[in-house]
C-alpha cells in the first residue's frame, strides 16, 4: 500500500513540473483521439438501409378472375423524386393507402384484414349497394357496379392496402390472397388494389418500403395484429388535417398513454411494466424536445399526410423497433406537425416481442440513433 502511495506523490510530482500549455495540449489531443474513434466505431456499427432488391420491387394482386397475377413492377413515388433536386411527391390517386408489415402472421391477419377492409369499404369505398344513400353492411355484398357509398365527395374516395409479406415463412400470403378473393376485392376499380406482397427487412424495413410505394393522400401504417382499434381510422384523419402546414404536411399519431391505468396494462407483468417506464425515461432524455414530448411513439398505428413523406421515409434508417422514432425526429427536424391521438387497443395473443431483449436492442438502438443524427454521420438528403 506504502509503495502505491509513493508512486502517486511522485505521478503527481512529475505532472505538477510540466507546463500548463503542454497538459493542456495533451489533454486536447486526447480529446480529439477518444472523438474520432468514437465517431469511427459509430460509423461502422449505425445501421445502414439496403438498397431494395429487384424483387422487392414487384408485387403480386388478384386479377379480375380471381387468380393471383404474376409478379409486376411496383410504382414508387420515391423513384420519381430522385431527379427532383428537393423533397417533393406526386398527387394521391386515392384517399387511402394502408400499410401493413407481415411477419408470420396467418393466425392473426384474417381478423385485422376483416375490420380494415369493412371499415375502408364503408368510409372510402367506391362501390356501394345499388341503392344511392344506403351503405353496405358486409364487404361480401358488394355489387361490381355499385355507386359510391354515403355522400362523400370523390376526393375522399379509394383505398388500398399493401400488405409487404416480411419474410414470412408460414401460410401469411396465402391467407391475404384467400381473404381478398372472398372479399371480392378483385373487383375494385383499381387493377393493382388489394394485397401487394413484396418481401422486405425488420418490421420497421417492411413499413419503409411499403411506404414507398402508395397512392393515397393519406397513409396509415398498422400492426398485422389488429391490437389498434382500426374504426379510430376517422380520428387520426380529422387529427392530421387538422393540423397540417401550408405545404399540407401532417402527421396523426395514435396513442395508447390514455390506458395506462387500464386492466391491460395492470395486469401485465411487473418486469414488462418497469421496462416500459424506463424506456419512456430514457427516450425523453435521448429524443429531440417535441418527439420526447409524445406520451406513445410505439403504438403501431400512425397516420402521414402525401407531402410528409418525402421529408420522412427517404431519410429512415431504423429497420427494428425503434423506427417511429425516427419517423417522429425526422417530422421534428423537418418541422412537421404532430398530433397524438387516444385510440382504442386491446392485448392480443401472440406476440413476437420478447420484453427483455427487445427493449434492450431499443435502448441500445435509440442511443446509436442519437447518436449518428447528432455527429452528422446521418443527414437529411
Amino acid at each position: 500500500m506504502d509503495s502505491w502511495t509513493q508512486v502517486c506523490r511522485q505521478c503527481v510530482t512529475v505532472v505538477a513540473d510540466v507546463p500548463p500549455t503542454i497538459l493542456l495540449a495533451a489533454f486536447l489531443a486526447t480529446a480529439i483521439g477518444v472523438f474520432v474513434l468514437f465517431y469511427i466505431l459509430l460509423s461502422l456499427v449505425a445501421p445502414v438501409p439496403r438498397e431494395s432488391l429487384p424483387e422487392e420491387k414487384k408485387y403480386r394482386t388478384l386479377a379480375k378472375d380471381g387468380t393471383i397475377t404474376t409478379p409486376e413492377p411496383l410504382p414508387c413515388w420515391l423513384d420519381k423524386q430522385k431527379s427532383s433536386q428537393k423533397p417533393s411527391i406526386d398527387e394521391g390517386e386515392i384517399f387511402m393507402s394502408v400499410v401493413i408489415p407481415a411477419y408470420n402472421e396467418e393466425d392473426r391477419l384474417s381478423g385485422m384484414l376483416e375490420e380494415a377492409v369493412n371499415y375502408l369499404e364503408h368510409r372510402y369505398g367506391t362501390l356501394g349497394s345499388e341503392q344511392e344513400g344506403i351503405e353496405t353492411r358486409s364487404t361480401r355484398k358488394r355489387k361490381p357496379n355499385g355507386s359510391a357509398n354515403g355522400h362523400a365527395s370523390g376526393a375522399d374516395r379509394g383505398w388500398e392496402i399493401i400488405l409487404v409479406s416480411d419474410g414470412s415463412t408460414d401460410r401469411t400470403e396465402e391467407v391475404a390472397f384467400r381473404f381478398a378473393k372472398d372479399h371480392q376485392l378483385s373487383l375494385h376499380p383499381k387493377g393493382n388494389a388489394g394485397p401487394w406482397t413484396p418481401k422486405a427487412q425488420e418490421g420497421g424495413g417492411a413499413v419503409t418500403h411499403g411506404m414507398r410505394h402508395v397512392r393515397g393522400k393519406y397513409v396509415v401504417f398498422a400492426d398485422a395484429d389488429g391490437a389498434s382499434k382500426f374504426e379510430d381510422l376517422g380520428k387520426l384523419v380529422t387529427a392530421c388535417s387538422g393540423i397540417e402546414d401550408a405545404g399540407g404536411r401532417g402527421v396523426a399519431v395514435g396513442s395508447r398513454a390514455h390506458m395506462v391505468g387500464s386492466e391491460a396494462v395492470v395486469k401485465r407483468s411487473k418486469l414488462r411494466n418497469f421496462l416500459m417506464h424506463s424506456f419512456h425515461l430514457i427516450l425523453w432524455l435521448m429524443t429531440p424536445p417535441r418527439t420526447a414530448t409524445v406520451k406513445d411513439t410505439q403504438c403501431g398505428f400512425k397516420l402521414f399526410s402525401r407531402a410528409a413523406l418525402p421529408y420522412i421515409i427517404p431519410n429512415m434508417h431504423s429497420e427494428g423497433w425503434i423506427f417511429d422514432v425516427e419517423m417522429l425526429m425526422l417530422a421534428e427536424f423537418a418541422q412537421i406537425p404532430v398530433a397524438e391521438v387516444p385510440v382504442g387497443w386491446r392485448e392480443v395473443k401472440g406476440s413476437k416481442l420478447n420484453v427483455l431483449r427487445d427493449s434492450i436492442g431499443m435502448a441500445w438502438g435509440l442511443a446509436l440513433l442519437r447518436a449518428a443524427w447528432s455527429l452528422g454521420i446521418y443527414r437529411q438528403k
